[in-house]
């Protein structure tokens, strides 16, 4: 039976081997437009203004590819 720490440490490594599937097939530009890309992709969410408040962003990342 898992307890609390046991149940941390499982999340946390799941935590960590996602991160691992999505940053290392990237190259290195794409590892530094990925900050930018994931704020465009949350303010697209928002209904109306979204896209754009999103404008920017999506700037800068395909500046930095």
């Amino acid at each position: 039976m898992f307890n609390l720490q046991s149940y941390k440490r499982c999340v946390r490594l799941a935590a960590c081997l996602m991160a691992g599937v999505v940053i290392l097939p990237m190259e290195g530009c794409a590892v530094a437009a990925l900050p930018c890309r994931l704020v465009s992709a949350t303010l697209k969410i928002v209904p109306a203004v979204g896209h754009a408040a999103a404008a920017p962003f999506d700037t800068c990342a395909d500046a930095i590819d």
